[in-house]
């Protein structure tokens, strides 16, 4: 799997988490989800991603958005 789509499962499971953390325990839970899609966002115009530069140290396949 590359960075890009470990990038994209990660901030799409913390979206859904949130949601749902939001829905049981307390609606401050959705700005964990205003964070991501913030961050997603920033990268879409900068291509920096902080996930990304770790992954990237961890040994994940480069991907076409992230190097």
């Amino acid at each position: 799997m590359s960075i890009d789509r470990v990038v994209l499962a990660f901030a799409g499971s913390l979206v859904l988490v949130s949601v749902g953390l939001s829905l049981v325990h307390s609606v401050h839970w959705l700005w964990l989800t205003a964070f991501v899609g913030a961050n997603l966002l920033q990268s879409a115009f900068t291509g920096f991603c902080p996930l990304a530069v770790i992954l990237k140290r961890m040994g994940v396949q480069p991907g076409q958005a992230f190097r």
